[in-house]
């Protein structure tokens, strides 16, 4: 499959309104080649809103989007959204229970939900397979998803969004809902993505700065529908700034390549 050049996500004036409500307000973002993004902000604050416009599943009310260089609007986005690795709960939710996790990841390559609307050989199950041992949950690979642990399912998703050689990733709160022994097996699993030089760049949306994965380089922070600071995440991600997005003084602390974050007082 040849993935479309161009940017990976180029977000211009982005703004979302629903039922009177301004979701996204005048939004500009660049993700580019070889960044590892992570998109934090209190809930309410337009994180997923702003991962559904990404993924083309919203248009924005203004302004342009353009996902690896073809243009929200212009281009045949059935075609572009094979190329958008997604994984989020909405979408596991999607998913029929009796579906095992090969028939989960191999249907990504056409972005389809169910294995009979496509034809798929032994080479796309040893893909499937090498994705699922990597994300560690091949010795669940044939049976069905609904019987894996939370843990598992969630690392099944993980591995169809990487499915396919895509553009751009797109993550949206992967470790809802684990316990802390699932959240870092997952987390721990990202970091092993975000350090493959030659994998897609990503955007992982959380709340927490706790699951930010080793490697990530970019963050985004965002209140209200708007931005409040972006960038590398070595320069930006500050007490300061993480407190402004969510409206709080706190206290952040960096352990090796970890972060720890606690309201102050």
């Amino acid at each position: 499959m040849v993935v479309p050049g161009g940017t990976p996500l180029v977000l211009s004036h982005v703004t979302v309104v629903r039922d009177g409500n301004r979701l996204l307000d005048d939004v500009d973002w660049i993700v580019g080649h070889g960044q590892r993004w992570v998109v934090l902000g209190p809930n309410g604050s337009g994180k997923t809103t702003m991962l559904r416009v990404a993924s083309l599943y919203l248009h924005p009310s203004t302004g342009s989007v353009t996902v690896l260089g073809e243009e929200l609007g212009r281009t045949d986005v059935r075609r572009l959204r094979t190329h958008i690795g997604l994984a989020s709960p909405a979408f596991g939710a999607l998913l029929r229970p009796e579906l095992t996790p090969v028939e989960v990841v191999m249907t990504a390559r056409n972005g389809a939900l169910e294995p009979w609307w496509h034809t798929y050989g032994d080479d796309d199950r040893e893909r499937a397979l090498e994705l699922l041992d990597r994300f560690h949950v091949r010795h669940g690979a044939d049976r069905p998803v609904a019987t894996l642990s939370s843990g598992e399912r969630q690392r099944v998703l993980l591995a169809r969004a990487f499915s396919g050689e895509p553009g751009l990733v797109l993550l949206d709160e992967p470790t809802a809902g684990l316990d802390l022994g699932g959240r870092e097996e997952l987390v721990g699993a990202l970091g092993t993505s975000a350090r493959d030089a030659g994998g897609p760049p990503t955007v992982l949306v959380t709340h927490h700065v706790e699951e930010i994965p080793v490697g990530t380089t970019h963050v985004l922070l965002v209140r209200g529908g708007r931005i409040t600071t972006s960038g590398p995440i070595d320069d930006v991600l500050t007490a300061a700034a993480l407190g402004d997005a969510f409206g709080l003084p706190l206290e952040l602390e960096r352990h090796g390549h970890r972060w720890a974050a606690r309201a102050r007082g």
